[in-house]
């Protein structure tokens, strides 16, 4: 009798012939979590499937669908979700975990030591993730800080979003911003060692801030040189490229060499943003940080007369240009230039820049896509994220009414669920992850 037979044999003689091996349970098997009684909406059209079921296995989504067409599996994990509204991951575009304002704050994080920033930024990704967001942007870091913590959250050594980032801010010599460079050479080995860095976006100033001491809002201090150049090298590396700017003479600038994206756009015209809408450009508005939900915040920092001046006398063109913007069709993905967990007109950052989008003219389920689909578009990452769908990643929040018909029920926003893992549960809190 050759080898394989006698193993049959000895295998029969035990008992264990009718158990192929490959039928047992494997310890490091995914676990199957099932999200039951919940209503799930399709993003993309805002229907809901009612009395849902959810099918998590290990990360990944593996089944959506009404509770009488899927089966449980008895081996699941299920978490009840009955009266909750079942919506992707917010997401969040113009993100700064090390944030620094002017203001009494700010002064005393001028000094701050790397590894009490980096602490002080993984502490904020942390709240971040327990605010809904899963997946943000980090629009400008300090000394490759946001890619160890990128690094340190993959590891599941810390806790926090899905991280997408620029690196450092790139600028002309007294930009806005800390990492100046001038002439294409120079600012073509700042891109290259931001990219080379991790950098999956390449951020650049091309006009002054808000938070500004010197320089122009309304200005254009990089020659075509300078800016066309960066913009081919971020191009020809596969990154895109988004640029801080409140100026329309920039953004036509820019517009002719193709970046990709505007941060803010405070005092954009109407030539500018018919270009962007040709052009598919993207519009990142942080529209919070310009409106009276801000002001607790600036308080809260210290935040000196003069910057307050500046907020308001920025706040009225900075509003018209968003509701053009939104009438004229152009794209837009939610940021907040605020730490998305921020408290800001009785909510969230987050949530209440999605609130003034609709009362800028969205309607509440375009309003939810700028949160959800729409960033993920923008990042080209929607075919991981963005849709609670079979083959995403399983980032899914709860709210207690269907946002489609009122985007303000993401204040009621009391679970988030990130690759399958439960960081919160208030009705339920035993089901977190600990």
């Amino acid at each position: 009798m050759n080898r394989p037979h006698v193993l049959a044999a000895f295998a029969a003689s035990l008992g264990l012939a009718a158990t192929p091996v490959a039928a047992q349970p494997r310890a490091d098997a995914p676990v199957m979590t099932a999200l039951v009684g919940g209503s799930v909406v399709d993003i993309d059209s805002g229907a809901s499937i009612r009395d849902a079921v959810v099918l998590i296995e290990g990360e990944k989504i593996v089944r959506v669908g009404p509770s009488a067409s899927i089966a449980v599996p008895p081996s699941a994990k299920v978490v009840r979700m009955d009266g909750k509204w079942l919506v992707p991951g917010l997401m969040n575009m113009h993100v700064h975990f090390g944030l620094k304002l002017p203001g009494a704050e700010g002064a005393e994080l001028m000094n701050e030591k790397d590894g009490e920033q980096i602490l002080r930024m993984a502490a904020n990704a942390h709240r971040t993730l327990l605010a809904g967001v899963t997946t943000v942007r980090l629009t400008a870091e300090d000394r490759g800080l946001d890619f160890m913590l990128k690094r340190a959250i993959g590891k599941g050594q810390a806790i926090g979003p899905r991280i997408e980032s620029a690196g450092e801010l790139i600028v002309p010599t007294g930009g806005h911003g800390s990492l100046e460079a001038d002439g294409p050479a120079e600012l073509s080995k700042a891109a290259r060692l931001q990219i080379k860095a991790g950098a999956s976006w390449i951020k650049i100033a091309i006009s002054g801030g808000i938070s500004d001491t010197h320089g122009d809002i309304s200005a254009a201090p990089m020659t075509d040189s300078e800016l066309s150049t960066i913009i081919e090298v971020a191009h020809r590396n596969g990154v895109k490229v988004t640029a801080h700017n409140g100026s329309s003479e920039a953004a036509m600038q820019a517009l002719k060499f193709g970046v990709n994206c505007f941060e803010h756009g405070y005092h954009l015209n109407d030539q500018v943003l018919t270009e962007m809408k040709k052009q598919g450009t993207w519009l990142v508005p942080t529209i919070v940080v310009s409106q009276p939900g801000a002001y607790e915040f600036y308080r809260k920092i210290g935040s000196p007369e003069w910057y307050l001046e500046r907020v308001a006398s920025t706040g009225k063109d900075h509003w018209a240009v968003l509701q053009k913007a939104i009438r004229m069709g152009v794209n837009v993905a939610l940021g907040t230039d605020q730490f998305p967990f921020e408290p800001n007109g009785g909510t969230t950052a987050t949530v209440a820049e999605a609130e003034l989008y609709h009362k800028a003219g969205m309607t509440h389920l375009q309003a939810l896509q700028a949160a959800t689909i729409r960033p993920a578009a923008m990042l080209g990452v929607d075919k991981s994220v963005g849709r609670i769908t079979a083959g995403q990643y399983a980032d899914i929040v709860a709210v207690a009414a269907d946002p489609t018909k009122d985007i303000s029920a993401l204040r009621t926003l009391d679970f988030v669920m990130k690759g399958g893992v439960i960081y919160r549960n208030d009705t339920a809190p035993e089901t977190i992850a600990r």
